[in-house]
């Protein structure tokens, strides 16, 4: 990705490449992120005749012209990535000014994540629990490991079937996670999560290298998604209202309710931006409403107020 090395490329070019190996480095961004970053700033370069890096507000402006035909979302995507570069740029002291205040901001109506109710969440380890009943043995453990990996420590699809053979251990309260970007993260581990992680360990081989084997590699995320979904089934809860992201959702949604810090929510989930957990405080607005409504110390439940 270097870019800045090539004498024949164009100030754009060397100034995106730049970026990009910054965002590499510094910022740990994955691959395909950085795919995605190059794809936008040659996209704008072109939109402003190669000048990119020395457009003036004007010609950021008039971006919102040539996005006029994308989703709010695409276009919001685009725009973020342009003030990242901006400000590298002024940062670097390659430009005395910042025109990003010039970008259009496409008005977004922010969707509340997907999750499940407490009962919800009920129904299914009943049904884990009736599965262990019915049908145990492997493919049952295997199942439970995943639940309540997924619904007890907020794990993402792919850094749940990829975990490596050794990665939850005996006595070991917690797990540490390589996520989005190869950053590292230390997530929770439930004393029943660890138990059936440790029941479904007992079937796999000690030399496997993922703790979820299927094949050559590791279980799909695409056979979790299945997993997930005839669960649910079994549950009787709709299959299009669950996912493994969803009782991702519901981790975060339930740790709130019950009084979590969002910080160190922020930090289980491994997301970058604070921003992006502060969605989940949406379930915590009622239960905030009542509290203050019985509990604030200038309520005064024999003397209504107007």
């Amino acid at each position: 990705m270097n870019g800045a090395a090539d004498p024949g490329a164009t100030p754009d070019r060397r100034a995106i490449e730049r970026f990009l190996e910054m965002m590499a480095a510094e910022a740990g961004a994955a691959r395909n992120t950085l795919l995605a970053y190059r794809r936008d700033l040659l996209d704008a370069s072109a939109a402003c005749r190669g000048r990119l890096a020395a457009a003036t507000r004007e010609e950021v402006a008039g971006l919102a012209t040539h996005w006029a035909e994308l989703k709010p979302a695409s276009a919001a995507r685009k725009a973020s990535v342009l003030r990242r570069f901006f400000a590298f740029l002024v940062g670097e002291g390659e430009r005395a000014d910042d025109p990003s205040d010039a970008l259009p901001r496409p008005s977004m109506a922010r969707r509340l994540p997907k999750t499940l109710g407490k009962a919800d969440v009920d129904r299914l380890f009943e049904a884990l629990d009736r599965k262990a009943e019915t049908s145990p043995g492997p493919a049952a453990d295997r199942l439970r490991a995943l639940i309540e990996l997924l619904y007890g420590s907020g794990l993402r699809a792919t850094e749940l079937v990829s975990l490596p053979r050794h990665a939850i251990r005996a006595g070991q309260p917690f797990a540490v996670l390589k996520g989005k970007g190869d950053k590292e993260r230390m997530v929770p581990v439930s004393a029943a999560a660890l138990a059936a992680v440790l029941r479904h360990a007992d079937h796999v081989p000690g030399e496997a290298r993922y703790l979820f084997p299927s094949g050559h590699g590791h279980l799909s995320r695409v056979r979790l998604f299945q997993l997930v979904k005839a669960l649910a089934a079994e549950a009787g809860i709709p299959p299009e209202r669950i996912s493994p992201h969803v009782l991702r959702h519901a981790f975060a949604t339930h740790l709130l309710e019950g009084g979590a810090d969002l910080r160190a929510v922020q930090a289980m989930l491994g997301h970058a931006d604070i921003a992006t957990t502060e969605i989940y405080t949406h379930v915590q607005t009622r239960h905030l409403v009542e509290l203050v409504a019985t509990r604030h110390p200038l309520v005064d439940e024999k003397t209504p107020r107007a």
